[in-house]
């Protein structure tokens, strides 16, 4: 079932990643990572405006938790790959204090 399949998706993920980040006394107890929303959906993607803006939900993330001060400083991104396309401009998200991701603002 897709929970099991997420379990070890991210069992794989989390074990393969340094563990340098900041993790509330909860997560510590429970030996959760801070890296992972503790609830998932699913959603279909409806169209490309919908897949893009799910893209850049992920590609701003890092920033939007601290974790770096530019998305382009996130190493484990797929960010890099699209500004190799021509996607993104290397500085995509610096000039914009809240920018609309996946119909939230960030």
């Amino acid at each position: 079932d897709n929970s099991n399949r997420w379990r070890v998706i991210k069992q794989a993920f989390s074990k393969a990643l340094p563990m340098t980040e900041r993790r509330s006394a909860v997560r510590v107890a429970r030996g959760e990572r801070g890296i992972w929303q503790r609830r998932f959906w699913e959603h279909l993607i409806v169209d490309d405006a919908d897949y893009a803006a799910h893209v850049d939900y992920c590609h701003i993330n890092p920033l939007k938790h601290g974790l770096v001060e530019h998305v382009a400083d996130w190493p484990y991104s797929t960010f890099h790959r699209y500004v190799a396309r021509g996607i993104y401009p290397i500085d995509w998200a610096t000039a914009l204090p809240l920018i609309d991701v996946g119909g939230e603002r960030r």
